[in-house]
């Protein structure tokens, strides 16, 4: 898994259709192995990180749980505070 690819679900206010693309881009950037397509194939690449992002749009939307929406600052800081705690020197 793509380290930059954040859990988007069950997220109080719940994620934005930015954090949607954004995930998508890093996805298609991982899964083809390039973070800038050739011009040949800038097309399909965009393509493939729109039809991503609807189905990550539509999974969410359409995901169910009973737990309480996670707090987006307080999740934030334990990832800040793993990342320091696994590159402190």
């Amino acid at each position: 898994m793509c380290r930059n690819i954040r859990s988007l679900h069950n997220y109080a206010p719940p994620a934005t259709d930015s954090e949607v693309q954004e995930a998508s881009l890093q996805y298609v950037r991982k899964i083809s192995g390039s973070t800038k397509p050739s011009h040949a194939n800038e097309a399909a690449f965009e393509r493939a990180v729109e039809d991503v992002a609807r189905a990550t749009r539509r999974l969410l939307d359409d995901l169910v749980t009973s737990a309480p929406p996670k707090d987006r600052e307080l999740e934030a800081a334990k990832r800040r505070a793993r990342s320091a705690q696994r590159f402190a020197a």
